[in-house]
C-alpha cells in the first residue's frame, strides 16, 4: 500500500546521484522528520523527476526542504529485537527554502490590476504543485 503524502525535514548527509544497472540516474536522500511526539523518524527518499533530481543535488547535509510523492511505510527489527518503523518515499515534487525565497519576490515585484506592484500572496501557484 502506498500512500500520498508530504513530508517536511532536513536531510541527513547530502543527496546522492546513482546510476541502475539500466543506465538511469535517480538520486536517494535521506529526510530526517519529526514525528509529532518529539522523535524523530527518518524517510529514505529517491527521486527519478529530472527536476527533483536537479533540486536535491544542489542541498546539503542540514537543509531543510518538503517533499511531495508517494509514502511507503514498513517496519524493520532494530537493536534490541525493538520493532522501528521503515518509512520510504519516491518523490515527485520538492519545495526548499530557495523556492519560498524565489516564489516571494515573484508575488511582491507581481503587477496589481491597475499596474501597481503588490504584495498580496497569489492563491494559485503554477510554479510550484503539491
Amino acid at each position: 500500500m502506498s500512500i500520498d503524502a508530504l513530508v517536511a525535514g532536513k536531510l541527513w548527509k547530502t543527496p546522492e546521484e546513482r546510476r541502475s544497472a539500466g543506465g538511469k540516474t535517480f538520486v536517494t536522500a535521506n529526510v530526517r522528520a519529526a514525528d509529532g511526539d518529539g522523535e524523530a523518524l527518518f524517510v529514505s527518499v529517491v527521486a527519478f523527476s529530472d527536476s527533483v533530481k536537479a533540486a536535491l543535488l544542489v542541498l546539503e547535509d542540514g537543509d531543510s526542504l518538503a517533499l511531495a510523492g508517494t509514502l511507503k511505510i514498513g517496519t524493520y527489527e532494530g537493536r534490541g529485537g525493538s520493532v522501528k518503523p521503515s518509512v520510504s518515499m519516491v518523490a515527485q515534487q520538492v519545495l526548499t527554502a530557495y523556492h519560498v525565497a524565489r516564489k516571494r519576490k515573484a508575488v511582491a515585484e507581481a503587477p496589481s490590476k491597475d499596474g501597481r506592484a503588490t504584495r498580496e500572496p497569489a492563491l494559485v501557484d503554477d510554479d510550484i504543485t503539491f
